[in-house]
């Protein structure tokens, strides 16, 4: 008869996710004296940046196209750490240098492998969580002053009753004339990419029988253009936006492979360039889809298009984006339209602020959150939910978690009393 393990643990800060916006936030409440545990239900930290999805880390630099601008902070010391050990850019040595950054901070429980499953609420509070670790077959209750949603997916709403929105928000509610004109529950979709090498000599590929079938360019996105780097994947090979991209992720996961599948099939055997791939193989395929948007939390601010568009300065601004507001077709691949819109660029000023208000929840007094889920509108989200600006939203709750503990206040009451501290905390620690 299997005994079931339940450990309890008592903490200051817990965070629910170990994606970029969670390593930052929990490295950062640790490093100011905070007990934090941080929980992941994958084998590796990183989130879309790691070996399991090897997105880039994007933010307001745009690859490092716009000179002199950089998020600073944690991500920027994640960053130069793997620019030093990690010549190659191996995926799998940068899943390394998370783990030891955050297995090896003090004042840091790392709990892996671990799911979200429950939460306790008494009143406007979360009190604990429940988890299980899948690899030891344990049962992890975690009790903390404050939580953290940083899971991407909002994993925290539904079970504390926290408040949150999924999908686009009709362009009267916010006066944002970039939005559709009826709201719907329809998101960007998920991205399954590949990675390709040139082996020095040809290869052949026989495709499963499973897979879908592109003749042509003109069956994706931007043309014979739209697939010339071989070797990277493409973040258009997306679909899922008008499902649910929750309960429908593995539904979702099998249809892209199929296309994955197929367009590999297109580049070594229908393309009119096929011979500058007839070197190349197939090195890796993901299998865990990389999510763009799910639930957003309603949060003290709801961050819009305009306050983006707008550069508008707050008072309570912590953070700053500056990535384009990127919409992506909800039909994904197989929509009629995709090839001729994949995405569409809304551009944005070289920089805007991100106010304080949109990290901690408006109903749940002791939540907070960073990461794709922060509260903003679908459109305000196409800008913020890239990793790099994650990051230094993560950082800011961290440090106003710090704050918060020490005296004995809510988040929100750290934006009404301590907003000019948090501001010089974090630019103290390299945070603009």
């Amino acid at each position: 008869m299997l005994r079931i393990v339940t450990e309890k643990y008592k903490v200051d800060f817990c965070v629910v996710g170990g994606g970029i916006a969670g390593i930052c936030a929990a490295i950062s409440a640790a490093r100011r004296g905070m007990k934090t545990a941080l929980v992941q239900d994958r084998p590796v930290l990183g989130g879309n940046a790691s070996s399991e999805m090897r997105v880039h880390i994007c933010g307001a630099d745009i690859h490092n196209h716009k000179k002199f601008l950089r998020e600073t902070g944690i991500i920027e010391e994640l960053r130069l750490e793997n620019l030093k050990r990690n010549h190659n850019k191996n995926h799998y040595i940068f899943d390394t240098i998370l783990y030891e950054k955050v297995k090896f901070e003090k004042n840091m429980l790392l709990f892996l492998n671990t799911t979200c499953l429950d939460a306790k609420v008494t009143g406007k509070k979360i009190k604990s969580i429940k988890c299980r670790q899948l690899t030891t077959e344990k049962n992890i209750e975690i009790e903390a002053k404050i939580f953290a949603d940083c899971s991407g997916d909002g994993v925290l709403a539904p079970l504390s009753g926290a408040k949150y929105r999924v999908g686009r928000e009709a362009s009267s509610e916010f006066n944002e004339t970039i939005a559709v004109k009826k709201a719907n529950k329809q998101t960007m979709g998920m991205t399954c990419c590949f990675q390709a090498e040139d082996t020095g000599k040809p290869v052949k590929f026989t495709p499963p029988a499973w897979a879908h079938t592109f003749k042509t360019c003109k069956e994706l996105p931007y043309g014979q253009n739209g697939h010339r780097y071989h070797g990277m994947g493409y973040w258009w090979i997306e679909m899922g936006g008008n499902m649910d991209s929750i309960r429908d992720t593995e539904k979702i996961k099998d249809e892209l492979l199929k296309v994955v599948y197929g367009i590999w099939d297109h580049i070594k055997n229908h393309c009119k360039d096929k011979d500058k791939a007839k070197n190349m193989e197939l090195t890796w395929i993901q299998f865990l889809p990389a999510k763009r948007e799910s639930r957003r939390y309603v949060g003290g601010y709801i961050l819009t298009a305009n306050d983006i568009r707008e550069a508008k300065v707050f008072e309570d601004s912590i953070a700053y984006g500056g990535w384009s507001m990127d919409d992506h077709n909800s039909g994904g691949i197989m929509s009629r339209n995709y090839t001729k819109d994949a995405t569409i660029f809304h551009e944005v000023p070289p920089l805007y602020n991100i106010p304080y208000g949109v990290l901690y929840s408006k109903n749940i007094d002791n939540l907070m959150f960073a990461g794709r889920c922060i509260s903003a509108t679908h459109m305000a989200i196409s800008s913020t939910r890239v990793m790099a600006t994650c990051g230094i939203l993560g950082q800011a709750v961290g440090t106003a978690v710090s704050i918060a503990v020490k005296k004995k206040i809510s988040p929100k009451k750290v934006g009404e009393k301590c907003i000019y501290e948090l501001q010089q905390k974090l630019m103290a620690d390299d945070c603009y």
